[in-house]
């Protein structure tokens, strides 16, 4: 995972364009994609799919011929969707289209010109208030055309149509933690799921640009958004900090439960839905209102390097990354065996010795007992979680153990909904 963060980092990528088609290419080495490509013009709910943008260079050059500043250093020197730019200036013309951090003057800033026809380029604030007055050579080879917004789809099938939809946004060049450690992880986690026997749930991972990226797969996909019943929007995913999860507009989704059950045996943090944020706010939006939360470590806009070239893979921790994919394993597998049972022997104790159930190893006597205490058909294994503080893994086993026995009857798998509404 750390390994294709850093090789993912240097990449510029932005709403549309090569950058992004690059990043799935390589993506695509690890997991296989179905990559789409939407048109320039399509209307995709109330938006419309932008130009395209591509940079070959782009610099700014001092009297001596010197590159001041350098898109080749860094693709955040230049700011996102620039249009092109070509010609001599004074450092006064040029200073309205120069961005820095003075509060953080030894880093360079993330700045975008989304829908709008402007320019311009990002530097320190030591760099910027070092530079002498005179006249600079500025150029931005870069091209606003017709073309496509292109979004990737990874699906691991299961054996029923309800979906798991995990997404990653792709659209931000250099920044290791806040975009690339969620693609790391969720190429990761889609690799182990693989391996597995098929699952239950399907799961399917969407790489795509934010909001506009979300908005377009909304549109293209209304008559499947009705089969997602658990989705994850995953950002900031290496970082050092505590994981914290926002739940859905919902609010008590399995989603929401299954993570609140899984991060209460780490440091954490839980956070009620706000309408501001990734792309949670569009798949929460109320004629959707899909069960989709956010899933960070340190939450976007709360860690200092957020939006700088501080975020680079060196803020990106291989224990972090493992940890978020630990999680993740875990959820998948509440959603998976999240399982509601009919007690077929409910008047009293079943007798547990003559079936083999007493003092099984690696099944907990416990966990039989609340099982079959509470499998009354109106309780979930989540359910039974919830009430007795018991590891859903444990309870999971017991019912398994339950059912080989004859003493358990599956009434279902508990999604609790999904779709509009």
């Amino acid at each position: 995972m750390k390994a294709l963060v850093e090789r993912l980092h240097p990449i510029c990528r932005s709403m549309t364009g090569d950058g992004v088609r690059r990043t799935l290419e390589i993506i695509n080495e690890r997991i296989p994609l179905q990559v789409h490509e939407v048109p320039t013009g399509t209307r995709v709910l109330d938006w419309v799919v932008p130009q395209e943008w591509n940079i070959g260079d782009a610099y700014v050059k001092d009297a001596a011929g010197r590159r001041v500043i350098d898109f080749g250093r860094s693709p955040l020197h230049v700011m996102g969707y620039s249009v092109p730019v070509s010609g001599t200036m004074s450092l006064d013309e040029l200073r309205p289209h120069l961005h820095s951090l003075p509060d953080q003057p030894d880093l360079v800033p993330y700045r975008t010109g989304y829908f709008r026809q402007d320019w311009g380029f990002c530097l320190s604030d030591n760099e910027l208030r070092a530079l002498p007055s005179g006249d600079y050579e500025v150029r931005i080879d870069s091209t606003l055309t017709d073309g496509h917004l292109t979004y990737a789809e990874h699906v691991v099938p299961g054996t029923s149509d309800d979906e798991v939809l995990i997404f990653c946004h792709t659209c931000h060049p250099a920044l290791a933690n806040e975009t690339l450690s969620g693609i790391a992880v969720a190429t990761e986690l889609a690799r182990r799921l693989a391996r597995r026997a098929m699952p239950r749930l399907t799961f399917r991972f969407v790489f795509a640009p934010a909001a506009i990226g979300s908005i377009t797969w909304l549109a293209m996909n209304r008559e499947r958004v009705a089969r997602v019943k658990h989705g994850l929007v995953l950002a900031c995913a290496g970082d050092p900090g505590r994981l914290t999860y926002k739940r859905s507009r919902r609010g008590d989704a399995v989603i929401d439960r299954a993570l609140a059950l899984v991060l209460a045996s780490r440091e954490h943090e839980l956070r009620d839905f706000l309408p501001l944020g990734y792309d949670e706010r569009q798949f929460c939006s109320p004629g959707f209102n899909l069960p989709v939360g956010l899933l960070t470590r340190t939450p976007n806009g709360e860690f200092p390097e957020y939006h700088t070239s501080a975020d680079n893979p060196d803020l990106v921790t291989e224990d972090a990354l493992r940890d978020t994919l630990a999680v993740l394993e875990e959820t998948a597998q509440v959603l998976e065996e999240n399982t509601t049972y009919l007690n077929l022997e409910p008047y009293g104790e079943p007798w547990l010795g003559p079936r083999g159930l007493y003092g099984v190893p690696g099944v907990d006597h416990l966990a039989l007992l609340w099982v079959l205490n509470l499998s009354d058909g109106q309780h979930s294994l989540l359910d039974i979680a919830e009430r007795t503080g018991m590891p859903f893994p444990a309870l999971s086993a017991a019912a398994r153990a339950l059912s080989t026995a004859g003493l358990l009857k599956e009434e279902g798998n508990d999604a609790q909904g999904g779709g509009p509404g």
